[in-house]
């Protein structure tokens, strides 16, 4: 499509300004950063994976807390 009309654009979860898939940040490379702005972001964002600022919970209990209907706690008699 001309103009590039088909792009994704999207915000950056970590300044809020706008990533454009398929749109060069880094000529050295000739890659984009999407889903972030720019490889200052894409760096920032693995910064926080690597220090666990960011967490995948573990185990399969997903229904810590979790109250039914009739006011037991799932899984208990």
């Amino acid at each position: 499509m001309p103009g590039g009309a088909n792009r994704d654009v999207v915000t950056c979860a970590i300044c809020g300004k706008p990533a454009v898939r398929g749109a060069v940040v880094d000529a050295k490379r000739g890659v984009d950063a999407f889903p972030f702005c720019s490889f200052r972001c894409q760096t920032i964002d693995l910064g926080k994976w690597l220090s666990e600022e960011y967490r995948i919970p573990e185990g399969d209990d997903q229904s810590e807390g979790v109250v039914s209907v009739d006011g037991d706690e799932p899984g208990k008699t």
